[in-house]
């Protein structure tokens, strides 16, 4: 069984994550990109904030951020505001300004260009610990031709794998994973994860604009690199070596519909803690996506992402009298829909789950670290269209529902309560949100 201590930590961390979840709204749909491209945001984005991409947005992607409007330089600087408000299942009701972004995204160069988010988070006590977040800098070489097909090339240096990735899917760039317990590393929401606590490069491609490619690599932050960036290195995702990330994906752009199948794929070796044995991870997945666009007065999106992690072990302890399994697997699915109404009004539906290989001596008496949740989130974005009042700020009104049906591989009891003690059910991690997002 896991000691108390250990099941506290878990609770504090999957609390954590759910505050990330949906607490931070990571607005992708920066203004200095607006102003930059004489664009709006709704051109790139199909709810007018995002996150999700229209294949217009994906496009600007793969460019390097660098397309313009060719009307002057512009400063490649926005900001984020994020007010919120906080029902938990258990525990008290807050409203608070929860987040402040900084913003430095956009054109440096005609093949130069980037996106870094700095992020203060509040922490109570009207604190706020600010970070550096997702970081995605890039050069790229555009207009080439490969067997008479047009071809782009492209290098991108950043720090959370799937975030650079050009149609959005993936949990690093959606901000789509399931909490648990455990998870993989593809998966931001997992502990110990990969997101933003790792700096790497990759040289990707687009042939034929259909076939998309990446291949790169990966390693962890030191320690006090992380501490001085913001991050608790209880978090640390441990020392990773000979890492390789690999993406392939088609990408068929219709104009009044959008459809991707893509493979993804990274595996590491990781020591964690730093001084322990190496653990041999491989994670392997695919993602699909539809995009209904027609006249973008309804717009329906869907995608379904499915990675699955083996782990074979470098040692198999024993604990509570129990010896761990020296191998297993982890797998994480998400399944989301949205319909969004004159690029304003929105409804998402989200559906998620993690599963694993039963081990008693790592995940406790239920030996499963199986966990299911779903989110209910209904929007309305008042700008960031071309006939909006504004096109230098945009704002996003949202409503959050987020809701466990079983974690910890239970529905009730999930922590496993001693005698005479509360115990802990997978439906008090719920909670309802309602954040005011504005951007410029």
């Amino acid at each position: 069984m896991l000691p108390i201590s250990h099941r506290r930590h878990i609770l504090r961390a999957a609390l954590a994550t759910l505050l990330l979840l949906l607490g931070s709204t990571a607005a992708h749909a920066i203004p200095a990109y607006a102003r930059q491209t004489g664009a709006s945001c709704a051109d790139c984005h199909a709810g007018s904030y995002g996150p999700a991409l229209t294949p217009y947005g994906m496009r600007f992607k793969l460019n390097g951020y660098t397309d313009t409007d060719g009307k002057g330089h512009k400063i490649p600087l926005s900001m984020q505001l994020i007010e919120s408000h906080s029902a938990p299942a258990r525990g008290d009701s807050s409203t608070q300004l929860s987040e402040g972004d900084l913003y430095l995204a956009g054109r440096l160069t005609d093949q130069v260009g980037g996106y870094v988010k700095i992020e203060a988070d509040h922490t109570g006590h009207n604190t706020y610990n600010p970070r550096l977040s997702n970081v995605d800098l890039r050069f790229v070489a555009k207009d080439l031709k490969v067997h008479g097909k047009d071809a782009l090339l492209g290098v991108s240096v950043n720090n959370s794998p799937g975030f650079n990735d050009p149609i959005g899917a993936l949990p690093s760039f959606s901000n789509l994973g399931p909490s648990g317990v455990t998870g993989t590393l593809l998966n931001p929401s997992s502990p110990n994860s990969l997101a933003n606590r790792v700096i790497g490069a990759s040289v990707y491609g687009l042939y034929d604009s259909n076939w998309y490619g990446e291949l790169g690599t990966y390693r962890a932050l030191p320690t006090s690199q992380q501490d001085r960036l913001g991050y608790n290195v209880a978090g640390d995702p441990g020392r990773l070596s000979d890492t390789g990330y690999f993406r392939l994906a088609y990408m068929k752009d219709m104009k009044r519909q959008f459809f991707s199948a893509g493979v993804v794929g990274l595996t590491t070796k990781r020591q964690l803690p730093r001084s322990g044995p190496s653990d041999d991870l491989t994670d392997l997945g695919y993602d699909l996506t539809y995009q209904y666009l027609g006249n973008r007065e309804h717009i329906v999106q869907v995608a379904y992402v499915n990675i699955l992690e083996r782990r074979d072990y470098g040692s198999a302890p024993v604990i509570g009298g129990v010896q761990a399994r020296d191998h297993g697997n982890v797998h994480d699915q998400t399944a989301s829909v949205t319909y969004t109404f004159k690029q304003s009004y929105g409804l998402s539906v989200s559906h998620m789950k993690s599963t694993g290989s039963n081990d008693v001596a790592r995940y406790g008496p239920s030996g499963s670290p199986d966990t299911t949740s779903n989110v209910l989130t209904v929007f309305w974005t008042p700008f960031g269209r071309d006939d909006s009042y504004t096109s230098i700020a945009n704002l996003k009104l949202a409503a959050n529902w987020f809701r466990f049906t079983r974690f910890n591989g239970r529905g009730d009891d999930i922590f496993f309560a001693p005698p005479g003690a509360r115990p802990t059910n997978a439906g008090d991690l719920n909670a309802f949100f309602v954040t005011a997002s504005l951007a410029f």
